[in-house]
């Protein structure tokens, strides 16, 4: 089991943009001073849901301030970048970083951030097939070009080379952020491993792993790689020495963050969205996830992945939006908890 943790650079209210920022940075250090296997980082536009617009880019600078610690993005959105030019930081951030890089990817949401980055609705809608594939070949071939219908251009040389790297990783994961029956389809397709989202709980994760596994062997995988498949599971943990402490500590916060951050969000062509109530998603999560003791929080991680079937956990430590308590959270999770899972 490889436990890190999940990094949305939340603004709480009340708080600056800095702020934010600077707590993520601070939690993803004190990760590695610790133990823990790794840091996601989110990618947000627009919204103090989370601060940071480029995941890849906070990436890079966490792999240069850190020497173990994996770092991955959680993920980059692809509708609203070229796969080429993703492919090319990704693969120069495992070639400099000695193979620590992974890169997840996701469709995104139907946001203003279509219109402003000018990629528009159908990339969102009908595109993210086309992007992704596109992605992987820029990362697996030695040239590349585009014969797609948004992207159309001729071969040019792939430089630089991740297969060039001197570890035995022939290039950078790539995970794909799975919300539906039809994106676990499409990863399970290009054999590529799911990062699943912290709003289901471990019977619905569980499905989605059997629905890869049955696609993946459909589509002629080879049944070790459909077994040894490393999927990510996303969390909420939040370690106390009783867990009405933890849960209190939650409650208090995030439902704010929540209400000022999810509902920052502007849909592209105006369409209607529905908001949950932020104390009742709030209790959702504490119930669903690594909330209290630190026995209680081992406990719940080996329960998920006997459950689920899925031996990575990317965990949001951030939720009292305070700095001093996230980096004690941290500590906790990788001093008490991870001590009870080895």
């Amino acid at each position: 089991m490889h436990v890190g943790t999940f990094v949305l650079a939340a603004q709480f209210p009340g708080q600056g943009q800095g702020e934010a920022l600077h707590r993520a940075v601070r939690s993803a250090e004190t990760a590695e001073e610790v133990g823990l296997d790794s840091v996601w980082l989110a990618e947000h536009h627009f919204v103090p849901y989370g601060t940071c617009p480029s995941a890849i880019t906070l990436a890079a600078l966490l792999l240069g301030r850190t020497e173990r610690i994996r770092v991955g993005t959680a993920v980059t959105v692809l509708p609203t970048a070229h796969p080429v030019a993703v492919g090319e930081q990704a693969a120069l951030l495992h070639l400099v970083s000695g193979g620590r890089f992974s890169l997840g990817v996701g469709r995104g949401g139907p946001w203003v951030d279509l219109e402003v980055f000018g990629s528009g609705l159908d990339a969102y809608e009908e595109g993210f097939p086309e992007s992704l594939d596109l992605l992987t070949r820029w990362l697996r071939e030695p040239s590349v070009s585009g014969r797609g219908t948004r992207f159309d251009f001729r071969e040019v040389a792939v430089v630089p080379r991740p297969d060039e790297s001197l570890t035995e990783a022939p290039g950078p994961e790539v995970v794909v952020a799975c919300t539906s029956p039809a994106s676990v389809r499409l990863a399970a397709e290009r054999g590529l491993p799911m990062l699943l989202g912290m709003h289901v709980g471990d019977e619905e994760k569980a499905e989605m792993v059997r629905l890869w596994a049955r696609h993946a062997r459909a589509a002629g995988l080879d049944p070790d790689e459909v077994r040894a498949a490393a999927h990510v599971s996303a969390g909420v943990c939040q370690v106390a020495d009783r867990r009405t402490d933890a849960v209190e500590a939650l409650t208090k916060s995030m439902p704010g963050w929540l209400r000022q951050g999810l509902g920052a969000h502007v849909t592209v062509d105006g369409r209607p969205r529905r908001m949950r109530d932020p104390l009742e998603y709030t209790e959702l999560l504490c119930g669903l996830h690594p909330v209290g003791t630190p026995r209680l929080c081992a406990d719940r991680l080996a329960a998920t992945g006997e459950r689920t079937g899925v031996s990575r956990f990317a965990l949001l430590v951030e939720g009292s939006g305070d700095l001093a308590a996230t980096e004690e959270n941290v500590r906790r999770l990788g001093t008490e908890v991870l001590p009870h899972l080895r």
